[in-house]
């Protein structure tokens, strides 16, 4: 599957990265002007050098959030049912 069947809901310039117990919590803002955050868990402990890492690269990141475009999912699975090997 090819990305265009995903169509871009929001682009985020993350302002603020705040660890949290398992991850850490992205807030920004888009370009419509709405705040948006972003909760982000690992489910792996984190030892302090990684959380600090992380947490910079983040800190200078954006955010594009994309979903699948209506009726993209139907036709995916209908393409790889076609594709199946027939018993």
């Amino acid at each position: 599957m090819d990305g265009s069947e995903y169509e871009p809901l929001a682009e985020i310039e993350v302002d603020q990265v705040k660890p949290e117990r398992q991850g850490f919590t992205l807030s920004g803002q888009g370009p419509d002007n709405s705040e948006y955050q972003l909760d982000l868990r690992f489910e792996m402990p984190l030892d302090q050098r990684t959380r600090t890492v992380l947490g910079e690269l983040l800190s200078h990141s954006d955010l594009i959030i994309s979903r699948r475009a209506p009726g993209a999912l139907v036709q995916a699975l209908r393409q790889r049912r076609n594709r199946a090997p027939q018993r």
